[in-house]
């Protein structure tokens, strides 16, 4: 790992742990093992730091769980099942989306863009991204017509409820799995044709 990366997972951790203001540049730098004026050498300063994270964290989340402008379309309600599970499964156990989502939760009374991401990450964004699965799988006849909206929030409430849980009890992770997968199945099963 290189020095930035230390850097980054360090002042994630410290992030997550005790929030963003009260983390100071010298708890970075001592937890990473160097000088606080080191850490100038990789960023600008803290708030740089945080941006970086930010935005790393964007950018695997889009690559590994999806977005509405990065959907694939299920060819089948297994597959879909499949999929969706791999999805959470990832959200569970990435490190850095789990420490970046805890950091969020706390943070997200403090900060307006990270209101933001909360919300689109844990509501706005799921529900759009699952809407349009939904609809495409009500046309290709692999879910009975209904509202996709609504569908789609009978999908991910659960699913967001248990991973915040996971979250919060770390030992509850694979039972968050297993309780969401048959969430899952349950809605499909309701819907599927």
């Amino acid at each position: 790992m290189s020095t930035k990366e230390k850097i980054l997972d360090a002042a994630l951790t410290l992030f997550a742990q005790n929030g963003y203001e009260p983390t100071s540049m010298e708890q970075i730098a001592s937890e990473v093992g160097i000088k606080a004026p080191s850490l100038y050498k990789h960023f600008k300063g803290k708030e740089d730091i945080f941006n970086t994270l930010l935005d790393l964290a964007e950018t695997r989340y889009e690559e590994n769980f999806g977005s509405a402008d990065n959907i694939l379309i299920p060819e089948s309600v297994e597959e879909f099942i499949s999929s969706t599970m791999n999805s959470i499964s990832f959200t569970i156990n990435d490190p850095l989306i789990r420490k970046i989502r805890i950091f969020l939760v706390k943070e997200q009374f403090r900060n307006k863009r990270l209101a933001d991401i909360t919300t689109r990450h844990q509501i706005l964004g799921l529900q759009k991204m699952y809407t349009m699965i939904v609809k495409v799988m009500m046309d290709k006849n692999l879910f009975s017509k209904d509202d996709p909206s609504a569908v789609s929030m009978e999908l991910i409430a659960p699913a967001v409820l248990y991973v915040s849980r996971a979250d919060r009890e770390p030992e509850f992770r694979e039972e968050a799995l297993k309780v969401i997968e048959k969430q899952l199945r349950r809605v499909c099963s309701h819907y599927a044709k």
